[in-house]
C-alpha cells in the first residue's frame, strides 16, 4: 500500500480497493511505553515517546515552537456518525492529536443481530460492524500509524446473541480492543442469562487468542440508575464477576481492562464521592488495567460544561492511576460526536495530563482520614454484596430477584432494580448440551473439541482441517456488498464532486453535509431567544435549522442560544483569492539574533490620531509585543509630529521608527507615511533608519509606496513586526 503524505488527503477509494486481498498487519493490543522525556528544553516524568507527526495543541504551536509531548496514557476517541468512509478520515485526525485507541460505537440495536451482517449500510447512532467496514478501518489504521509513528488500537463490540460470531471475525481481522461482558446482555439488552455466558466463555476464549484487550460493561449501571453515585459496590461486583470469569476463559490479566467511570459530576462534590470509588477499585484490581472513562449521565448540551467534567475527571486517572483514558466529546448531549469534538477532547486529555505530569512525585494522598474511610466502606458493602448474592444461589438468582442497578446505597433496597428471569430473555431455549462425540477442529474454542479419537490435542485442533480462518486467511469468506443501494459505494458517488476536488462545503459528521452552528447572544428570556434564534439562522439561508444549546445568562436580561442548520453553498477554492501569509522569524531566531546584536526603536501614534491601544500591543511584552526579544522602546506617545519622529531617533541613536495610524480620512495616514519618508530623507539619515507604519486602515503594499519599508494592517502581531525589523537589518547590512 502507498504511505500516506501529510499533505495529501487520504484517498478512501484506494483503502476500499483489493478489501478482499487485505491482512491485517498485526495483531494484539499494544501499550504505550512510560519513559522519562526531554523536550523543548523541559522534562515529562509521565510522558511516553513523541509522535513522528502530530498537531500540538494551540499554545503548543503559538507559543513553544510546535511542543507536543504525549502522556503516558492510551487515549480514545470514540467514533460515531453512522459512514464508515468519513470514520476514516476523522481516525487520522484524531491520531495525528494524541488518540491511539479508536472505538468505534456500533449502530443502534446491533446488540440484537443474530448473526454476522454483510455490506456497509449507514448507521444510526454508529457505525454497522460489518467485515468489511472492519477491515477498510483496520487497513487505514495501518497506514495512518505508519504516518505518525506510533501503533493505533482498534476497537468495538463483542456483546449481543452474535457475540461469538462477531469475537471470531474481530480475531481474523486484527482487531486489538473489544468490549465484552456477559453482564450487559443480560441487564440492558436482555438476552437469556444463561446463553449471555455460554456465548461469553466461547467470546472470551477467542479473544485471548487473538490477544485483544478487553473492556468491561459495568459503568453501564451508574449511566442506568436513578442516582449513579448509590451503585458503586454493585459496579465493584460486576467488575469482579466479569474479570475472574476473563481470566477463567483464557485473557491475560494484562488484556483485561475495568471500564471505571467516576459516578458524579458537578454540582455534586466530585471528588468526595469519586476519588474513594477510584482508591477502592485500585485496591480490589490491582493486577488489572484501568480504563477511564467519563461519566455520560450527567453531560448536558453545555460544551462547556463537558469540558469541566472531563478535565475532573481526569485529575482522579492521575491521582489513581488509569492506563487507557477516554475522552468525551463536549457534544456528547447533543449530537452524534463531531470531527472537530472529537479532536477537542483528544487535545483537552493531552493538555490536561501532560500538565499533570509528575503530580505524584509532588503530592501523596492520604493514608487515613476520609478518603480511605470511604474507599474501605464501599469495599465492605461490595463484599457484602457479594455474600448476599451467594446466599441467594448466585449470579442468575440475584439477578432473577432485581438485586442489580438498584438505586438504593446497598444494603438499602429500592426495589426498583433491573429483574430478569432465567428461562426468559432473547435467545431463551438455545442451549444444547454437546453430544459425547462431539468434535470442533478450529483454534481457540471454548472447552473439549474431542479431537484425541483422531491423534490431535485440543491445541492444535485445526491440524485436521488444514489450519482454520486463523491460520489459513484463503478460508475467510468475504462478501462485499447486498445492498444495491444502501453500500458504501452509493454514498461515495452521491459525493464524489468534493472528494479530492476544489469544490468544499462545510461539515461535521459526514463529507459535504453543509452542517453549520452559529452562537448568539439575544437580550431576551430562554423561551423568546430559542424562536428569535431559529428567525435569524433562517434569514442567513440555513435550513433544516434546531436549536442546540441554551443557556440563560439571567432570567429576563439574556440569553445564549446555539443553533445548527445546514448550507447548501459550494465553495470554488480555485476561485478563493488567498492572501500571503505573513512569514514569522520562530522566538529562538529572534532572541538569537537579537541578543547579540542590540535593536533600538522609537514608536508612536502620528499627527492627531490619539488611539495608542493597538501600537501598545505590538511594543508590550505582556501582548507578546516586540519587548519580548528585548528590543528597546523609545515610546513617543499620541499626535506625534512627523519631525518629532525623525529627530528623536537622531538623538537616542534608534534603528528604527514604528508609527502608527488609525485616522484615513482623505488617505492622512499615506500621506505621514510619505512626510516621515521625506523629513529622513531630508535630514540624511533615511538610507540608516528603518520606518514601519501600522494600523487598522493600513494596506502593506500602499504603506511601501509611500516611502515604508514595511506595513502591517489588521492581525498584525509583535512576532511579525520584530521579523520585519530583523530581515530589514539583514538586508541593509548586506
Amino acid at each position: 500500500m502507498k504511505k500516506l503524505e501529510p499533505n495529501v488527503k487520504l484517498d478512501i477509494h484506494e483503502i476500499l480497493k483489493d478489501l478482499d486481498q487485505y491482512a491485517p498487519k498485526r495483531r494484539g493490543w499494544v501499550w504505550r511505553n512510560h519513559e522519562e522525556i526531554e523536550m523543548g528544553g523541559h522534562v515529562y516524568k509521565d510522558a511516553s515517546t513523541p509522535l513522528k507527526n502530530s498537531v500540538a495543541i494551540p499554545a503548543g504551536v503559538g507559543y513553544f515552537d510546535n511542543l507536543d509531548p504525549q502522556p503516558k496514557e492510551t487515549i480514545t476517541t470514540e467514533i460515531a456518525s453512522g459512514r464508515f468512509e468519513d470514520d476514516i478520515r476523522r481516525m487520522r485526525m484524531a491520531a495525528w492529536h494524541g488518540a491511539d485507541h479508536i472505538m468505534v460505537i456500533r449502530t443502534a440495536g446491533q446488540s440484537h443481530y443474530d448473526g454476522l451482517i454483510e455490506g456497509t449500510p449507514q448507521g444510526i447512532g454508529g457505525v454497522p460492524i460489518t467485515r468489511k467496514q472492519v477491515r477498510a478501518h483496520r487497513k487505514a489504521l495501518d497506514l495512518i500509524e505508519e504516518e505518525v509513528g506510533r501503533e493505533i488500537n482498534y476497537h468495538s463490540y463483542v456483546s449481543g446473541v452474535a457475540g461469538p460470531e462477531i469475537a471470531v471475525m474481530f480475531a481474523e481481522e486484527g482487531v486489538n480492543g473489544a468490549h465484552q461482558d456477559p453482564q450487559y446482555n443480560v441487564l440492558y439488552r436482555n438476552i437469556n442469562m444463561v446463553r449471555s455466558f455460554v456465548d461469553a466463555a466461547e467470546a472470551k476464549k477467542i479473544m485471548a487468542w487473538g490477544d485483544i484487550n478487553q473492556i468491561d460493561g459495568a459503568h453501564n449501571a451508574n449511566a442506568t440508575a436513578r442516582d449513579a453515585w448509590k451503585v458503586m459496590p454493585e459496579l465493584m461486583v460486576q467488575h469482579g464477576i466479569n474479570s475472574w470469569f476473563s481470566e477463567q476463559s483464557g485473557i491475560k490479566p494484562n488484556n483485561i481492562s475495568l471500564s471505571t467511570v467516576p459516578p458524579t459530576a458537578s454540582p455534586i462534590p466530585t471528588l468526595r464521592y469519586d476519588l474513594p470509588y477510584a482508591v477502592a477499585l485500585r485496591d480490589f484490581f490491582d493486577k488489572y488495567k484501568m480504563r477511564a472513562q467519563m461519566n455520560t449521565k450527567y453531560v448536558t448540551s453545555s460544551n462547556r460544561e463537558a469540558t469541566v467534567t472531563h478535565v475532573l475527571n481526569m485529575l482522579i486517572s492521575r491521582l489513581t492511576s488509569a492506563d487507557i483514558q477516554s475522552t468525551i466529546t463536549p457534544d456528547e448531549g447533543r449530537n452524534v460526536p463531531w470531527h472537530m469534538y472529537n479532536i477537542e477532547a483528544c487535545d483537552t486529555a493531552k493538555q490536561t495530563l501532560v500538565g499533570l505530569d509528575g503530580l505524584m512525585e509532588m503530592i501523596e494522598l492520604k493514608s487515613d482520614g476520609p478518603l480511605r474511610e470511604k474507599a474501605r466502606e464501599i469495599k465492605e458493602r461490595a463484599i457484602l454484596y457479594l455474600e448476599e448474592m451467594i446466599e441467594m444461589g448466585g449470579y442468575f438468582e440475584s439477578v432473577e430477584r432485581g438485586m442489580f442497578v438498584d438505586s438504593g446505597e446497598y444494603p438499602e433496597r429500592n426495589g426498583d432494580g433491573i429483574a430478569r428471569q432465567i428461562d426468559g430473555g432473547i435467545g431463551a431455549g438455545t442451549l444444547f448440551k454437546r453430544e459425547a462425540n462431539y468434535m470442533a477442529p478450529v483454534t481457540a474454542h471454548f472447552g473439549n473439541n474431542n479431537t484425541e479419537q483422531y491423534g490431535v490435542d485440543n491445541e492444535h485442533a485445526s491440524q485436521l482441517i488444514g489450519g482454520d480462518t486463523f491460520e489459513v486467511r484463503d478460508k475467510i469468506q468475504y462478501i462485499d456488498e447486498l445492498d444495491p443501494e444502501d453500500n458504501v459505494n452509493v454514498r461515495l458517488k452521491e459525493k464524489e464532486a468534493y472528494r479530492n476536488t476544489n469544490l468544499i462545503m462545510p461539515e461535521v459528521e459526514w463529507l459535504a453535509d453543509g452542517t453549520v452552528t452559529i452562537d448568539l447572544f439575544l437580550p431576551v428570556d430562554a423561551k423568546v431567544a430559542k424562536a428569535a434564534a431559529i428567525e435569524y439562522a433562517l434569514d442567513m439561508k440555513l435550513e433544516e435549522v434546531e436549536v442546540i444549546h441554551v443557556e440563560v445568562m439571567h432570567p429576563s436580561e439574556g440569553t445564549r442560544v446555539q443553533v445548527k442548520g445546514h448550507t447548501n453553498h459550494v465553495v470554488d477554492t480555485d476561485q478563493l483569492e488567498i492572501p500571503e501569509e505573513k512569514a514569522v522569524l520562530s522566538d529562538d531566531e529572534l532572541w538569537a539574533e537579537l541578543e547579540t546584536n542590540r535593536m533600538k526603536v522609537v514608536a508612536g501614534t502620528i499627527g492627531e490620531d490619539e488611539h495608542s491601544v493597538g501600537l501598545r500591543e505590538i511594543i508590550d511584552i505582556k501582548h507578546g509585543g516586540i519587548e519580548k526579544w528585548g528590543i528597546e522602546v523609545e515610546y513617543l506617545g499620541t499626535s506625534v509630529p512627523v519631525q518629532k519622529f525623525v529627530d528623536a531617533a537622531i538623538e537616542i541613536d534608534a534603528d528604527a521608527i514604528l508609527i502608527s495610524s488609525i485616522i484615513s480620512h482623505d488617505d492622512i495616514h499615506y500621506k505621514n507615511m510619505q512626510k516621515v519618508h521625506d523629513y529622513a530623507t531630508e535630514r540624511g539619515v533615511r538610507d540608516k533608519l528603518i520606518i514601519i507604519a501600522g494600523g487598522t486602515q493600513v494596506t502593506p503594499e500602499y504603506a511601501v509606496e509611500h516611502g515604508m519599508d514595511a506595513g502591517f494592517g489588521r492581525g498584525t502581531k509583535g512576532a511579525h513586526v520584530a521579523t520585519a525589523l530583523v530581515e530589514r537589518r539583514r538586508e541593509m547590512n548586506r
